[in-house]
């Protein structure tokens, strides 16, 4: 018997490390649409000297990318289900 849960432990270990690294992959992708939007706009804010503008623009674009990927990850989740 002792043998049979060594079997399964491989087994579950590999599917939780493999949902751990889509939800990781999920995290960084957010975190990344977010940072480039975000140094964007403060980087458009320094070319062109519209101090916050720009800047809060890309944080507004950034938050609703943010938004769009874990709407399109629910929905992926839901039809798994």
């Amino acid at each position: 018997m002792p043998h049979r849960d060594e079997e399964r432990f491989p087994d579950q270990f590999g599917r939780s490390v493999r949902a751990l690294s889509e939800y990781m992959g999920i995290g960084l992708q957010i975190a990344a649409s977010f940072a480039f939007f975000v140094m964007l706009g403060y980087w458009g804010d320094s070319k062109l000297g519209t101090s916050p503008l720009l800047l809060l623009l890309g944080v507004v674009v950034g938050m609703v990318g943010m938004g769009l990927v874990l709407a399109k990850v629910v929905r992926s989740a839901n039809k798994k289900r």
